[in-house]
This record gives C-alpha cells, structure tokens and sequence, in this order.
C-alpha cells in the first residue's frame, strides 16, 4: 500500500500567530492587571520606606486608572450594553449582597485571615477624611465590581471551559471552573475564607441568573456597605 503525501492546510493559520488571548479577553483582564498593578507598586513603595500616609492618595489614581481601562474597552463589554435584570432577580442579587458582608465581617478568625493588612486609615491627627472615605467608597462601590466581576466571572470561569468564553452560557460553566474561579477568587484577599464563600456567591448569582449585571449588583451592595460598616465601626483593616 503506497503512502500518501498529505499537504499541509495552507489556509489555517499557523500556531505561532494565534494570540493567546482575543480582544474581548484582554478587555477584561487588563483593567484587572492595573488594578494589581498599583497593589504591588504601594506595597514596594511601603518597603522602601515612603510614608503609608503620603500613599493614601493612590487608591484615588488607581480607581482612575481602572475605570479609564474599562471605558476604553467599553464597546468590548457586550453583556453590559443592556440591563437585563427584572425586580425579582436585582432583589435577589441586593439579598445576596447584604448576606455577603454580613458573612464577610463574621468570618475573621486567624486562621482565615491571610497576614496581618493594615488596612486603609482615612484619619489624619484622629479627624476623617471624608473626601478620601468618599472616594474609597464609590471606588470599591461603583468601579471594583465591574472590573473584579467582568474579569473572574465573566472571562475566567467561563475561558477554562472554552477558549470561545464569549459564547458559553453562564449557566454551561462547568464544577471545574466554578471551583476554581472561586478558589483563586478567595486567596486574592487577605480574608480569604470569606473571599471564596463571596465569590461562591456571585458565581452561583451569575450561573443562575445569567446576568453579570446580577454579580456585579451583588458585589456593589457587598461592598458599598462594608465601607460604611467601616466607617462607622473604625475598622479600618477591613479595607
């Protein structure tokens, strides 16, 4: 039996210049990789010696770098183009978020802490900052659920099931990606028993609403009251 000289496909494209990640993936993990960016640079700037004081200020540049991120790839964000969330489901999503941080204050043994953050202390000679506190709020509020939940929910657990993230079903995400979505979720906090029992949360919201917009609600409440609660409370190592 002769052998055959198969040709190769001269239409596909060669491996070397597929790009590991589409446009659409990129729209959601670069304003994630700035955020972690100016983390990492407070941190060294810390260790150098600056003041943490003089660096409170950052957050304010940080929220501003990633909101820019996000409104340059805003036309990427297909799924958020429209509010489809009836009142039944946007009453869950607020429920879910209010179960969150009651959750997430609670869950605060040693054991469940990852080192010991110093938080973000607003005060100056024991007077708040309402103006930073302002900031700090709307930031974690308005700006951080839509990054946190466009890069973990949206891209991430679904990217791990198919490399066409885009057209998976939300409610198609599989045990695997779910686990470990919501695993690595967790350790990106300092609280991170509590990070995975929120990002459990979110996840499930999102797999059964399909709606990122139903996460992202959920995540805002979570967070918008936690800084109250900070506030309020004083304590400050919770943010």
């Amino acid at each position: 039996m002769s052998e055959r000289n198969e040709q190769p496909d001269l239409t596909a494209p060669a491996a070397a210049n597929v790009p590991m990640f589409s446009r659409s993936a990129w729209a959601r993990i670069l304003p994630f990789l700035v955020y972690i960016f100016f983390i990492i640079a407070v941190d060294v700037l810390t260790r150098l010696g600056v003041d943490a004081k003089a660096l409170r200020w950052m957050y304010a540049l940080k929220i501003g770098a990633v909101l820019a991120t996000l409104a340059w790839f805003r036309r990427d964000y297909t799924e958020l183009h429209s509010w489809r969330l009836g009142a039944p489901a946007a009453a869950v999503a607020v429920i879910v978020g209010v179960v969150v941080l009651v959750l997430w204050v609670s869950l605060n043994a040693d054991w469940m802490v990852i080192g010991a953050p110093d938080g973000f202390n607003p005060t100056t000679g024991g007077r708040i900052d309402w103006l930073m506190v302002a900031v700090r709020i709307a930031g974690a509020a308005l700006v951080v659920p839509v990054m946190e939940e466009l890069f973990w929910r949206s891209f991430l657990m679904r990217w791990i099931d198919s490399d066409h993230f885009e057209s998976l079903d939300p409610a198609q995400i599989s045990l695997k990606s779910f686990v470990i979505g919501v695993v690595l979720f967790g350790f990106e906090h300092n609280l991170w028993l509590a990070g995975i029992v929120a990002g459990a949360a979110y996840s499930l919201l999102y797999m059964k609403q399909r709606s990122l917009w139903s996460s992202i609600l959920a995540h805002a409440v979570t967070n918008g009251l936690l800084g109250l609660w900070i506030v309020r409370t004083g304590n400050w190592t919770y943010w």
